[in-house]
C-alpha cells in the first residue's frame, strides 16, 4: 500500500457510491463525513439531499410499513447528516427510524467543554430542519435534542448496528444490538471518527489510557502522557499542560501537520517547562504507573520509564473497513477478483482478432473476439476489477497501437488495422483526433458543470473553456483543415504557400503550441526554417517566461495531453497515487527528458559525426515506440480509472519535467509569480489532498501555512484544491484573511 506523509493512503479512501450517494448495494446510501462531507453544514446538506434522491427514484414503493412491517428508511447515525436525513424523510411522509451507537450528536458531544462550533462555509445556506449557527457545542447539542423531541423523531440511542442483509423481497434486514428491523432503504451516516486508531501495545486497554479527551480541566496536578503528532494531540497537550506536567510523545522528529497557532502555543508550553517533548519516540507498553518509552533505533535506541497518572493516545481514526465490509460495501478503487482469469480472457480477445486479421475465417475470429469481450464485461460486473482493467487496456491498445501507422501497427492489428479503420477517404489518425476531441468535449462540459457551474467558480469555468478551445482550434481545426486553407489561399504569404517543404508539413502545426520535448519531432525530418525558429522560441523563450508567471499551468490550461486527463480523466482524479513513494516515481520524468535531449542532439549531429548514426537511430525508434505510444498513450489512458488522469503528465512527460525545473529555478531566484498560499482556517479535512491529480499532500502545506510552489511540489496550478476547500483556506497569491476554524463532523 502506498504511504502518505504520516499514514497509509487509505486515509483518503471512502466507500464507493454514485452521484446519488448510493453504494454498490442497491438501496443503501452513504452520506456525511463517511461520504466526504467535511463540515457540519455540508453533512446536513448530504442528509437532506439523499432523501430527495430516494423520493425521486425509490428502490421500493413507499408506505410498506403498515402492511408488511417494513420501514421506508433506517438511518444509521444521529449526527448532522443522519438527523437531517431522518427529519427530511419524516417530512416526506416516510416511515423512518434512526439508530445511534452512542448518543445524539455524539462527535460534537465529545468536543472539549465550551468548544465553539462554527457554521461555515458562509456562502452556503443550511438545508433542512436542524439548527446551525455559531455557538458552543453545549448549545448546539441541546438545540438538536430539542429538535428531535419537538418533531417526535424516532431516534434510538445506545443501539449499535451489527448487520445488514439484503432480502429476496428487495428489502433490508437490519440487526442491531437491541432489535431487528426491516427497511426499504438504509442510510449510513456513521462518520469516520468513531473508530479511533490504537497503538496496539500492552496495557493500552487500561482504564487510565484514553483515546479521546473530553474535559481537560478535570485533570489537576498529574503526570500525563499524550501520544500523537497531529492537531488533536498538540491541542490536548497544551490544554492539559495548564494544570499538569505533560510528556508529548511523537514517532517523528518534527510536527508536519500542525496549525501554526498550535505550534506557537506548544513552543510556549515547552519553554515554560509544562510540556516535555519526546520526538522520535514510541510507546512500547503502558504499565500500572509508568509507560516504557523507546527513542532512536537499532543500536542507538534507548528506553526509559515515564510515570503517568493518565495517558491519551490521540493518533487519529481509521476508516471502519471491517464494519463496512460486513455490510457488503465496496471501497473505491478496491481490487477484487482474479488477475489470471482477466489476463486469459484479454489474451483470448487479442488472439481472436489476430485470427480475424489472418488468412482464416474472419467470422470465427470476430465471433471469438465478441465472446471474450462479453465475458470480460460479465466478469467485471460480477466483481472482477481486473476484467475492467483488461477492457481498458484492450480499447487503448487498439486505438494507439493502430495509430502508429500503416504497416507498423501493433499485434494483432499488423498490416490490417490501419486500413480497416481508415474510411470516408480519411486515415485512422484523423478519426483518432475526432475521438480525442469528442471525449474531451463531452467530459469537458461535465467538468465545467462539476467544478465551475455547480460551485460558481469562474476560475474553473475559464480553465476548462481554455482546454477545450485549444483542443478544438490548435489541435484539430488548424492541423486538419485551417493549415491547408492557409496554404491554398496564400494566407501565409506567397513565398511560404509555394514552398513545398512548408506546404506539405501540416502535421508540424501541432508545434505551434506543443513545445519540444513534448512535440518531440520539432527539429527532425527536414523542417522548414519557420518551424525551427518558432520551435526554439516556444521551447526556450515563451515557455520559460510563461512558467515565471504561471508555473506548470500549461499542463492544466493548454496542453492536449493534460486536457484529456483533466476532462475524460477528471472523474477519477481522487484516485491519483499519494505519498512519498509515488512522489519518488516522478523522477522518471527526468529520465525521459534526458533521453529526449540525448536523441535530439544525436539527430542534429549524426550527419556530422557518423558514429552517432546507429545509436541515434536506435534511440529514435525506442523513443517513438516506448514514449510516444506506450507512455503517452496506451499505459496512462488505460490506467485513468485506476490511478487518476495524470499518469503520463506526472510521471513521464518531459515537457512537464522541464517546466518544473524552470519553475524551481525561478523560485530559487525569488522572482517566481506562481504560488498557492493558505490562511489559518484549515480544518484538516483532507479534501484538497484527496482531489489533487498529481498526488500532492496539499493539506500539509495548508496546515503549516507554507507556500506551495514548484520548488517543493509538482503543482500544475489546476486550482481544484482551492475549489474544494470548504473554508476558503487556499488561494493563488496572497492569502485571504482567516477566521476561526470549525469542526469536522458528520
Amino acid at each position: 500500500m502506498l504511504q502518505t506523509a504520516d499514514g497509509p493512503e487509505s486515509r483518503f479512501s471512502r466507500p464507493y457510491f454514485d452521484a446519488r450517494k448510493q453504494s454498490n448495494v442497491k438501496g443503501m446510501y452513504v452520506i456525511g463525513d463517511l461520504a466526504g462531507a467535511p463540515v457540519i453544514k455540508l453533512a446536513m446538506a448530504d442528509g437532506f439531499n439523499v432523501v430527495e434522491e430516494i423520493v425521486k427514484r425509490p428502490t421500493n414503493p413507499m408506505g410498506r410499513f403498515e402492511s408488511e412491517g417494513i420501514y421506508d428508511v433506517i438511518v444509521v447515525g444521529a449526527g448532522a447528516a443522519g438527523l437531517n436525513a431522518a427529519l427530511a424523510a419524516q417530512d416526506k411522509g416516510m416511515s423512518v427510524v434512526t439508530v445511534e451507537k452512542y448518543k445524539i450528536a455524539n462527535t460534537i458531544e465529545n468536543f472539549p467543554v465550551g468548544k465553539h462550533v462554527y457554521a461555515e462555509p458562509d456562502n452556503t445556506p443550511p438545508k433542512g430542519k436542524l439548527w446551525l449557527d455559531g455557538s458552543t457545542k453545549e448549545e448546539l447539542v441541546q438545540r438538536w435534542n430539542d429538535t428531535v423531541r419537538d418533531n417526535q423523531l424516532d431516534v434510538r440511542t445506545e443501539e449499535e448496528l451489527l448487520e445488514v442483509e439484503k432480502q429476496a423481497g428487495d428489502y433490508f434486514l437490519v440487526r442491531t444490538s437491541k432489535d431487528t428491523y426491516k427497511a426499504s432503504h438504509v442510510v449510513l451516516a456513521t462518520g469516520q471518527r468513531g473508530n479511533p486508531r490504537e497503538l496496539g501495545v500492552d496495557g493500552e486497554d487500561r482504564e487510565k489510557v484514553y483515546h479521546r479527551l473530553y474535559s481537560p480541566k478535570q485533570y489537576v496536578g498529574e503526570d500525563i502522557i499524550v501520544v500523537g503528532g497531529g492537531n488533536s494531540a498538540v491541542e490536548a497537550a497544551v490544554a492539559l499542560s495548564e494544570q499538569n506536567q505533560v510528556v508529548l510523545s511523537y514517532r517523528r522528529d518534527s510536527f508536519g501537520r500542525v496549525f501554526s497557532d498550535n505550534k506557537r502555543k506548544l513552543n510556549e508550553a515547552v519553554e515554560r517547562g509544562s510540556i516535555q517533548l519526546a520526538l522520535g519516540s514510541t510507546i512500547k507498553n503502558f504499565g500500572e504507573s509508568s509507560a516504557t518509552l523507546e527513542s532512536g533505533s537499532g543500536k542507538q535506541s534507548e528506553t526509559k520509564e515515564v510515570p503517568y497518572d493518565h495517558a491519551f493516545v490521540l493518533i487519529g481514526a481509521d476508516l471502519p473497513v471491517g464494519f463496512l465490509k460486513r455490510l457488503g460495501l465496496r471501497l473505491e478503487n478496491e481490487w477484487s477478483g482474479s488477475i489470471w482469469t482477466a489476463l486469459l480472457m484479454t489474451l483470448g480477445l487479442l488472439f481472436s482478432l489476430d485470427y480475424f486479421g489472418g488468412e482464416l475465417s474472419k467470422a470465427t475470429g470476430l465471433a471469438g473476439a465478441a465472446a471474450f469481450f462479453i465475458a470480460l464485461i460479465a466478469s467485471g460486473v460480477k466483481g472482477n476489477r481486473y476484467s475492467f482493467l483488461g477492457i481498458s487496456f484492450f480499447v487503448w491498445h487498439s486505438i494507439y497501437g493502430i495509430k502508429v501507422g500503416k504497416g507498423a501497427e501493433f499485434w494483432p492489428y499488423t498490416n490490417w488495422g490501419y486500413s480497416l479503420l481508415s474510411f470516408f477517404d480519411r486515415p485512422w489518425s484523423f478519426w483518432y483526433t475526432i475521438i480525442y476531441t469528442a471525449l474531451m468535449t463531452i467530459y469537458g462540459v461535465a467538468a465545467i458543470k462539476r467544478w465551475g457551474l455547480a460551485r460558481k467558480d469562474r476560475f474553473q469555468i475559464w480553465r476548462f473553456i481554455s482546454l477545450l478551445s485549444f483542443q478544438w482550434i490548435m489541435f484539430f481545426i488548424v492541423p486538419e483543415y485551417l493549415f491547408q486553407s492557409a496554404v491554398e489561399n496564400q494566407w501565409v504569404g506567397e513565398k511560404l504557400a509555394t514552398d513545398p517543404t512548408f506546404a506539405d508539413q501540416a502535421w508540424r502545426s501541432y508545434g505551434l503550441v506543443y513545445a519540444w520535448p513534448l512535440f518531440f519531432y520539432t527539429f527532425f525530418y527536414d523542417p522548414h526554417q519557420v518551424w525551427i525558429v518558432w520551435g526554439v522560441l516556444l521551447s526556450f523563450v515563451v515557455i520559460p517566461i510563461f512558467v515565471l508567471f504561471h508555473g506548470k499551468r500549461y499542463c492544466s490550461w493548454i496542453c492536449g495531453c493534460g486536457g484529456l486527463a483533466e476532462t475524460f480523466g477528471d472523474r477519477w482524479r481522487h484516485l491519483a497515487p499519494k505519498g512519498e513513494r509515488s512522489i519518488k516515481w516522478e523522477s522518471m520524468g527526468l529520465i525521459v527528458l534526458l533521453l529526449a535531449t540525448a536523441v535530439t542532439l544525436g539527430m542534429l549531429f549524426k550527419d556530422v559525426y557518423s558514429f552517432l548514426k546507429e545509436p541515434t537511430d536506435s534511440g529514435m525508434w525506442f523513443y517513438r515506440i516506448i514514449c510516444d505510444v506506450w507512455l503517452v498513450g496506451i499505459i496512462p489512458v488505460t490506467l485513468y480509472p485506476f490511478l487518476g488522469g495524470k499518469v503520463w503528465c506526472r510521471y513521464w512527460c518531459p515537457l512537464a519535467k522541464m517546466m518544473q525545473l524552470v519553475s524551481k529555478f525561478w523560485v530559487k531566484c525569488k522572482v517566481s509569480k506562481f504560488k498557492i498560499v493558505a490562511n489559518d482556517k484549515c480544518i484538516s479535512c483532507g479534501e484538497c489532498s484527496r482531489y489533487c491529480q498529481v498526488g500532492i499532500d496539499v493539506m500539509s502545506y495548508a496546515l503549516k501555512q507554507e507556500v506551495l510552489d514548484n520548488e517543493t511540489s509538482s503543482c500544475i496550478g489546476c486550482g481544484i484544491c482551492v475549489s474544494v476547500c470548504p473554508m476558503d483556506t487556499l488561494s493563488f497569491g496572497d492569502p485571504k484573511v482567516g477566521k476561526e476554524r470549525l469542526q469536522v463532523v458528520s
